[in-house]
């Protein structure tokens, strides 16, 4: 990292900078309670901006009647309010459409904390602001200190009043401007008591309740307070915008540094009390060199709890990687304006006390602008160092390996000095060094370092098996070899111990990828849900359960299990309790923590974007100690992971829920529009022939009668063909269609329906090519006639007149195959499957009305259920014409009914069409 990269303005603040451009600013007046004077400070400021010509108009100002505020208002331009209908009376609401095209350059919007009606474009007035900052405008507006979310709960339990309308605090925090409105709570009593605030009925009850000395001056705290807050934020933003490195004394901010040893905790809550007593906002860090790798699980695990305990305390958290760990947490500090730093007591090795390297002794030497606060306890650092030596068992492993490399290496120097008359042995032992380093370790290698620095010279060096050395180089050549043996075998084990984490690493990532290319190839929640909670299980060796919360039907609310590894459908009283408690407190609970730590599950929150919508009970096989770090750090990737595989499996049904409500809306239009025209056509040509027979039929000619007649029944047999239609397409949606299962010849009924289509179309011209042999089919014949006749009134409709259409029905390969044939115009490509689909229309044909578009549906619905198939070709000949074609099986003539199971596969059908 370069200098000018240490003090180079931080990207975040400069994105947020250049977001800011083009938005309106936005200036809140903040006040303790009703009464202070936010609206009369905010109409006041309008009015000296106006005087020096600035373009200020007023959205919505509430006086409540107040003499001063409606006399500061007079001469101010207003927009006239929203007349809005609400329960059978008038609400007068913000015209934001009205401040849109009036685009002023200063709004005045009044009570931000509103929640208008419903007819309103937004819920809350809050989100009109927004909208009219996003559209370049400025805004003033005015709230107090109870309506803001984080602080509700704490006012009601200072004032006893619940508060219903509250504003996002990131509402106050993305404020250009806070200004309090602030007067002392005797002037505000006094306010009140003069009527100034309320009308003396409502002043009298306000003043033995909510305008009490001691809640007004609790609630002048609170917004101040929060004042500072906001205040602070904008000065520390200003800092890194500008790239000001150094703590500006303004507000106290504690950093604390986490370490591996076990005062660490108590470190921590130091931090704590120190920023509980200032009021002060804290961040804990954890400290880690990039050129060194810790691999110790145990250190691991105090830093992870150390973390943990840090933000269940309100810390916010971080994690510092550096080669220089002191310059690197003064960097930090410097940047996030730390005013105090806590840190332990380190214990240094020795060489790092002779050098004067220990952390906080280094932090005191260089934060010239930083208080250090070093944290001193009993002696549990010397506990700590002895711990950090191996175990007694890796100890004796780590031993006798470095002995035998020792030993392997004197024998082959014998053998090799024997034979080969070699001048110098020492490679062989530092051969032996790295290969005990490269196996087993880091403190085995130093080890074979001193015992082949001592059975090199015993065994190899002049006077042999003896320690004394003869010459001085000799000496100084063995002190060389020792010191090289221990830095190359210490590095070596270093470098082993760095690839056996980072082969943990690459297993623990290879499961993560594994999980995650599972998951992105499931779409429906029960696979997420398994996937997940197998994988899991996985992680921690151990058993898990997953819940969600119903989001319909009757357990809405409720947390139901909806998946576990190994499976489990049921949970101890306690558990559920737990479970509970996580989703509604949005914490973890149960095992091994402060809440019902009897309970078998770990249970933690499953969080997403619109909140948490369940929880998983996580439980290893080892109950006597907790997860690992590694295992911690994989069950928190996995659970990120799956919270938004979740996510995406509920927004992926709400998207089918939404396209199905899509469909069947515009059904219900289509169906409608059907309804509304088509029916209404030959009931109006019916009444309008009936109403004509009864008042001038004594005075018509017989003909003219005679076409009234033929019009009505016409007309009254077309209407009977769209209500049947309605009624049968009922039918078949709904899957209760109810076919009767006889054996049909089909050359009858196709006569049938030939004849009832000679008798409603007698222009249209039908032939028939009906072999004399048996066609014998399985269904309802009824059905069946309504079918055929279905296409051949399709036909009627788009074909020429005068042209004719050909029913023909052979028998091919155990098949019945019937098909009708037009000469009309054809049907389009693309359209040749849609027409089986309801409601669908290719428009009219002939000049007759198109029909409900339900004709075709009906009938592929049928023949599905028969066991058939229906399908259209065209062109049918010489590039003209619509051919339909139905297959269905061949019945045996001895089975006059079909078996039970057969028929209910049938129905099946039927419903199996309703639901495509």
């Amino acid at each position: 990292m370069t200098p000018a990269s240490h003090t180079r303005p931080n990207p975040d603040s400069l994105l947020a900078a250049a977001r800011q451009e083009g938005r309106g600013r936005l200036k809140v007046f903040l006040g303790a309670a009703p009464g202070v004077g936010k609206t009369y400070a905010m109409l006041s400021g309008a009015r000296r901006l106006q005087a020096a010509r600035f373009d200020v108009v007023v959205g919505v100002v509430e006086t409540h009647g107040r003499v001063e505020t409606e006399a500061v208002l007079d001469g101010l331009e207003v927009l006239p309010r929203q007349s809005v209908a609400y329960k059978g009376t008038q609400l007068s609401e913000f015209d934001l459409d009205a401040a849109l095209a009036r685009r002023p350059a200063l709004l005045i919007v009044d009570e931000l904390a509103h929640t208008n009606a419903e007819e309103c474009r937004h819920p809350k007035r809050y989100l009109d602001v927004e909208e009219l900052l996003a559209a370049g405008i400025d805004v003033w507006t005015a709230v107090n200190i109870q309506h803001l979310e984080s602080l509700s709960d704490v006012v009601s339990r200072i004032t006893g009043v619940l508060v219903r309308e509250t504003v996002p605090d990131t509402v106050i925090d993305k404020a250009d401007e806070v200004v309090v409105v602030d007067i002392t709570p005797a002037e505000l009593i006094t306010r009140l008591s003069e009527g100034r605030i309320y009308l003396p009925e409502n002043a009298k009850r306000a003043a033995g309740g909510f305008f009490k000395p001691g809640n007004l001056t609790a609630l002048r705290e609170l917004a101040l307070r929060r004042t500072a807050e906001s205040v602070d934020h904008q000065m520390v933003d200003h800092l890194r915008r500008n790239a000001i490195e150094g703590a500006w004394p303004t507000a106290e901010r504690i950093l604390v540094c986490v370490g591996s040893d076990p005062s660490s905790e108590r470190v921590v809550r130091a931090a704590s009390r120190l920023a509980n007593g200032l009021n002060a906002a804290w961040v804990a860090v954890t400290l880690e060199r990039s050129d060194f790798e810790m691999t110790d699980a145990v250190a691991l695990g105090r830093i992870d709890e150390a973390m943990r305990l840090a933000e269940r305390l309100g810390a916010d958290t971080a994690r510092l990687s550096g080669p220089d760990l002191p310059d690197e947490i003064l960097r930090f500090a410097r940047r996030e304006n730390i005013t105090q730093i806590v840190i332990g007591r380190s214990s240094p090795t020795f060489w790092a006390r002779v050098r004067g390297r220990s952390l906080s002794g280094m932090l005191l030497r260089r934060a010239s602008d930083i208080a250090v606060h070093v944290v001193v306890g009993e002696r549990t650092a010397k506990v700590a160092r002895r711990r950090l030596w191996p175990a007694r068992n890796t100890l004796a492993i780590g031993l006798t390996a470095a002995l035998g490399s020792v030993g392997a290496a004197v024998l082959v120097g014998m053998l090799a000095s024997r034979y080969l008359s070699l001048p110098n042995l020492s490679m062989i032992f530092l051969a032996a060094v790295l290969g005990c380093a490269v196996t087993v370790g880091q403190w085995p290698a130093i080890a074979a370092a001193i015992l082949s620095f001592l059975a090199y010279n015993f065994f190899f060096i002049p006077p042999i098996f003896s320690f004394s050395i003869a010459t001085p180089y000799e000496f100084f050549t063995l002190i060389i070899f020792l010191l090289v043996g221990m830095v190359t075998g210490g590095l070596a084990g270093r470098v082993r111990d760095q690839a056996n984490a980072a082969r943990a690493r690459m297993k623990t990532m290879q499961s993560l990828y594994d999980v995650s290319r599972k998951l992105s190839a499931t779409v429906s929640m029960e696979d997420v849900l398994w996937v997940l909670a197998r994988q899991t299980a996985g992680a921690i060796r151990g058993q898990v359960v997953m819940l969600l919360c119903e989001s319909d039907g009757p357990e809405a609310g409720e947390l139901t299990i909806k998946a576990a590894f190994p499976p489990e459908d049921t949970l101890q009283p306690s558990e559920w309790a737990a479970a509970r408690w996580a989703f509604s407190r949005t914490e973890v609970a149960g095992w091994r923590t402060g809440t019902l730590p009897n309970a078998f599950y770990q249970f933690h929150p499953i969080r997403t974007s619109s909140g948490t919508i369940g929880t998983i009970g996580i439980s290893p096989s080892d109950r006597g100690k907790p997860l690992s770090a590694e295992e911690e750090r994989a069950f928190a990737a996995l659970l990120d992971q799956g919270a938004l595989a979740i996510e995406r499996a509920i927004l992926v049904v709400d998207a089918r829920r939404g396209e199905a409500l899509a469909e069947r809306e515009r059904l219900q239009t289509t169906l409608l529009s059907s309804i509304s025209h088509d029916l209404r056509t030959p009931l109006s040509s019916i009444l309008g022939s009936a109403t004509s027979l009864r008042e001038y039929g004594g005075r018509m000619e017989q003909a003219d009668r005679d076409d009234l007649v033929l019009t009505i029944v016409e007309e009254a047999r077309r209407l009977t063909r769209f209500v049947a239609n309605l009624l049968d397409m009922t039918r078949v949606e709904s899957g209760s269609l109810a076919l009767r299962r006889d054996w049909i010849e089909t050359a009858d009924v196709i006569m049938a329906a030939v004849t009832r289509s000679r008798k409603s179309f007698p222009s249209r011209i039908v032939e028939t090519r009906v072999p004399a042999t048996e066609l014998p089919v399985g269904g309802d014949p009824m059905l069946f006639e309504q079918v055929l006749f279905n296409i051949l009134d399709n036909a009627d409709k788009y074909a020429e007149p005068g042209t004719p259409t050909v029913v023909v029905a052979e028998a091919r390969a155990e098949r019945v195959i019937v098909t009708i044939e037009d000469e009309g115009r054809g049907i389009p490509a693309a359209d040749l499957d849609r027409v089986f689909e309801k409601f669908t229309r290719l428009g009219s044909g002939d000049g007759r009305p198109a029909g409900t578009g339900l004709g075709l549906a009906i009938a592929k619905g049928v023949v599905e259920a028969m066991g058939g198939t229906i399908r259209a070709e065209s062109p049918a000949r010489a590039g003209r014409g619509t051919r339909i074609t139905i297959a269905l099986p061949v019945a045996e003539p001895s089975a006059a009914k079909f078996p039970a199971a057969e028929e209910e596969q049938a129905l099946a059908g039927v419903a199996l069409h309703s639901r495509r």
